[in-house]
């Protein structure tokens, strides 16, 4: 097996810098008897009893940047926020864990919050105010911190507004100038109102723009679907995650990978973490913290189960997560198969509690409670091609290569 050759003799000071979409989240806990219909339960004029309120910093640079700093990784943390209540009180939270010098605070600006509202048994609903984050471009990236990381993730493009208008000019310059350091890099985006601006915007000539300097792109299957098929998006828009299946998970990562992408996954929800590679001659090429085994993270596509949880408290953050683990265990140089347990397992974490960061465990923790034997949930493929690997308990789609081989060995 080909491990990682590293070009650059000095160790890199920064695991990961994480960029793009800052915010404070305020949550609400609804009872258990909350009534369950959207339009008796938002009615006008009726005042609605809640309970405690969560009230934590919100979007991938707190929720991704502090669950990969809990997992044990060296994080820089790079936001925009303006002088104001919300401003100070997000940088006073985010210095508890991370005192870095990445954040940015911008005179006449306002911070970005969200008001999240997650009634048992509905979907969740934001109100959100994005803030200094429509401002959020090149100039507020430090790219001295960058070029000392082993790897640049960036979150939310469609919540920025100069990261999306454009044909997202600004966001493909970012990624070129990362990459031209050296450093790996990962993406990750929000769904959009259809009838928003960023809703509105060709997220296909925005990804033909970007996504060739970026490493691995970690989308959810909506966000995917919408972006890339958005068609289909509109068919299927009410049970996204039932109707998709295999083939459709394969279509979607491989134009992700003809873009440019080297490592595409899909967040499935309760369906668990798709994830397909390209060849080791691409993988071979991104950069610093390329693969440190590349002949078993190439041509590979796999699909891993969620791990049950009894009770889920709330989603919020749940993806944000997700990636964290999923990042946590690829920096370290783990195996495929672990990096995708890591990233279904802090998703799971993250679900137990109301905010979308204090469920997270350390990385010594969350590696017991795989070795204890968290139960997983059950995950049916249908799809012609796919086969459950009993040994690792993931699935492997047609275009895995260790399947693909062993075809060949039976054959």
């Amino acid at each position: 097996m080909k491990k990682r050759e590293i070009d650059v003799v000095e160790e890199r000071e920064i695991d990961v810098v994480v960029a793009g979409h800052i915010c404070i989240d305020l949550i609400p806990k609804f009872s258990k008897g909350t009534e369950s219909k959207i339009e008796k339960l938002f009615s006008p004029g009726k005042l609605i009893n809640v309970e405690e309120a969560a009230i934590s910093t919100g979007g991938p640079v707190s929720n991704t940047g502090l669950a990969l700093h809990r997992l044990g990784l060296r994080v820089e943390l790079m936001g925009k926020v303006g002088n104001d209540f919300f401003g100070k009180a997000i940088l006073e939270r985010l210095k508890e864990d991370i005192p870095g010098e990445g954040m940015r605070v911008v005179e006449g600006e306002v911070s970005s919050y969200t008001i999240a509202l997650s009634p048992p048994g509905m979907d969740r609903m934001f109100l959100h105010n994005p803030g200094a984050n429509d401002t959020f471009g090149f100039k507020d990236i430090n790219f001295d911190l960058v070029s000392q990381a082993k790897l640049f993730h960036l979150g939310y493009p469609p919540l920025m507004r100069r990261l999306y208008e454009k044909e997202g000019a600004e966001l493909a310059k970012i990624f070129k100038k990362v990459k031209e350091l050296g450093t790996t890099t990962s993406l990750d985006v929000a769904l959009p109102d259809p009838n928003s601006p960023s809703g509105k915007v060709s997220w296909e000539t925005i990804f033909e723009n970007t996504l060739p300097y970026v490493d691995i792109f970690l989308p959810s299957a909506e966000e995917a679907l919408f972006m890339l098929e958005r068609e289909q998006f509109f068919k299927i828009q009410d049970n996204i995650l039932g109707q998709l299946d295999g083939g459709d998970l394969t279509h979607l990562a491989g134009r992700m990978i003809n873009y440019g992408v080297k490592v595409a996954g899909i967040k499935c929800g309760y369906r668990g973490l798709y994830l397909r590679t390209a060849d080791e001659e691409k993988l071979s090429r991104m950069g610093y913290a390329r693969p440190e085994d590349l002949d078993s993270w190439a041509s590979r596509e796999l699909w891993e189960p969620t791990y049950h949880v009894s009770e889920v408290v709330s989603a919020t953050g749940s993806g944000d997560s997700a990636i964290a683990g999923f990042l946590a265990a690829y920096l370290r140089g783990e195996t495929i198969e672990l990096a995708l347990k890591m990233g279904c397992a802090a998703g799971a974490q993250n679900v137990q509690v109301l905010d979308a960061v204090s469920g997270i465990r350390s990385w010594e923790e969350t590696t017991r409670q795989l070795k204890e034997g968290w139960a997983k949930d059950k995950l049916e493929i249908k799809t012609s091609g796919w086969r459950f690997d009993d040994q690792d308990e993931v699935w492997k789609g047609p275009n895995d290569k260790e399947l693909t081989n062993k075809k060949s060995v039976l054959l």
